[in-house]
This record gives C-alpha cells, structure tokens and sequence, in this order.
C-alpha cells in the first residue's frame, strides 16, 4: 500500500523502447508524473508522441511487442515494472482497467455484449452466471444505456457508437478499478456522443472515487475535465500544470500550438486556425537539441545543441516545462500572440 498522501499512480524516469529493423525506436523518452486517487490527468499530444505507449505500459500490454522498459511505475507502492505477467493479469481489469479508442475492435461481434460484461465481472470475481448477469444489467444501467434488461441481450452491431463505447466503459467497471485508463475514448464519435462520453466520465469518477488517465491529441477535450494536463512531444512531458494555469498560461510553444489549432465558440467565425507547421519528428533519430526545435518558430541557433530539461517555473513549482526561451520571453511571446 502507498504511504498517506503518495499518489495512487507515480511513474518515474519511464523509458520504453522497441527494436525495430529500421533501428530502435524511443517511444517513451524518460517521463515522470504522479496522479492522486479521485482525479483526472490529461496527457495529450499528436499521433506519434508516444502518450499511448505511455500508458500501455502501465499495465504491461506493450510487452507482447517485445518493448524494454526501464524506470518506475508504482501503483499503491508496488512497481508494475517489476510484476510478472501472472501478477499483472490480477491488476488488469481488477485494480487498474483500460477503455480504447475503437470499441468496434474491443468488443466481438459474434457474441451477445452482455456475454462479454459477464465474462469480464467472473474473470475476478466468484460469482455465479446469473449474479454476473446482474451486476451487467446494473452496469449498462449506470452508463447510461437504456432499458439495459433487453440491450443486454443485442450484439455490438446493435448498438451505436456511442452506446458501444458506454458498453466498454461498463466493462472496464465491471470489477471497480481504482484507475481507469481512457486512450482516445472519443476519437470516433461525432461531437455531440463525444461530449455525452466525457460528462459520462467525469459523472462516473465522482460518483465512483476513482482516478483516471485520459489520452488525447486533442487538448479540448481534457480542457474541463482534468485536473491536471501533461503535454506530450516527441517521446517527452514538455510541459506540465493544472488544467486551469496550461490554458490560461501555457508556457511550451508546442502546447501554444495545440491550443491554437482549436476552434472556440466566443471567437470571431473568420478567425484562421493555426496548424503547428511540419511533422512531428522520427524517434528512431530524433531532432538534436530541443526535439521541437525544427518546426519552432523562436529557436534559437544553439537550441539545437542544449538538450531542455523539464523544470518548475519559480513563480509556480507545480507547472514544469522544458523549454530554453526565458520566461520572461515566453509569457511576452504568448501575451502578444492570444
């Protein structure tokens, strides 16, 4: 068990790489981050930035693929790392559950949605089919899914996006997780079912205590619900903070480029978006330097050389970036451009 006060979830210098025949590919580049039982962290970042290796190896699930990972993942104290894959298979589903961005993949199409709840609530508990039956019913009931008696029996092609994505949240709290892993849970939905998902999500951690890690590239779709935001580039955490200061005074001039490329509802209509220009980088061989350096526009020349470390701002330990500008350059460059 963690200490009192220790966060239900510490990850520590994590770095996970795979071998790949083109050379080995840094996934995961040495992040660190904790998150507190009962709340919501956000990590989010383009396709490519290694947030869902990130969070695939919390539960071990990238090791199939041959990944090496080296650092900490400590869960109540106990480092995930260092399980067996039998061990692990008692925290996956039980303690910690994951929900993916694809529920038309996750669920099987030849078998009854509730068959797959029921299977999921007797994987660790001792129960009974007809008690599992029940415990799905309530489950389906809970997330929103109407007259769950009767869509119990339907098979996924029966269901809606949304309803399918509702069936794997009620799987992933078939044994009520302390954490729950949410990887691009809203990627596929249309924006209306998106927002439904979310307050479903928010509704679920308050009603149920549990925390939760949410995965997006989309950084408007943590903006309201999590507590806390970790801005992902290249393998890294570039910059970290409550939700509230990283959208107020983001800091990394990645992360200004993510909140520009939103549309916002109080803005002028002719307003342009502004894509961050370029691709994010290989990382199999990744930029020298600050790894944002090419497609920044404030680089400097030796921005290339100095590798930026991930550093509390003075005026405010709990937001860290990594970034060479000063920051006294940085909050005038944003200033002047919000």
């Amino acid at each position: 068990m963690s200490a009192a006060g220790e966060p239900l979830l510490r990850v520590e210098n994590l770095h996970v790489q795979f071998p790949t025949e083109d050379g080995v590919v840094k996934a995961v580049d040495g992040i660190s981050y904790g998150l507190g039982r009962g709340r919501t962290l956000g990590i989010v970042g383009e396709s490519g930035s290694g947030k869902t290796v990130a969070v695939l190896s919390v539960l071990g699930l990238t090791r199939a693929q041959g990944a090496k990972a080296e650092g900490r993942i400590l869960f109540e104290g106990r480092d995930l790392l260092s399980l067996s894959e039998g061990e692990l298979r008692g925290v996956r589903g039980n303690e910690i559950a994951m929900i993916f961005q694809d529920p038309s993949s996750a669920l099987h199409p030849l078998y009854r949605v509730g068959a797959q709840i029921v299977e999921a609530v007797r994987a660790h508990q001792d129960v009974s089919k007809a008690k599992a039956r029940e415990r799905t019913i309530e489950l389906l009931g809970l997330v929103g899914i109407p007259d769950p008696g009767r869509r119990v029996d339907d098979y996924p092609h029966e269901f809606s996006g949304g309803m399918r994505q509702r069936a794997m949240i009620a799987m992933a709290l078939a044994n009520e997780p302390k954490l729950l892993i949410a990887d691009e849970p809203t990627t596929a939905l249309d924006v209306t079912v998106q927002a439904q998902i979310l307050a479903l999500l928010e509704r679920l951690r308050t009603e149920l205590g549990m925390a939760i890690l949410i995965v997006t590239h989309d950084i408007g779709v943590v903006a309201e619900m999590a507590d806390e935001i970790a801005v992902m580039y290249a393998g890294r955490i570039v910059e970290t903070a409550t939700a509230e200061t990283l959208l107020k005074s983001p800091e990394h001039p990645y992360t200004w480029g993510l909140l520009r490329s939103i549309p916002t509802l109080d803005g002028p209509r002719v307003e342009q978006l502004a894509p961050i220009p370029g691709s994010p980088p290989s990382l199999i061989d990744p930029p020298s330097g600050c790894h944002f350096h090419p497609r920044c526009a404030y680089a400097q020349p030796d921005h290339a050389r100095i590798d930026p470390e991930l550093r509390p701002l003075p005026t405010d330990p709990a937001h860290k970036v990594a970034c060479l500008l000063e920051p006294k350059v940085r909050r005038g460059l944003w200033e002047k451009s919000s």
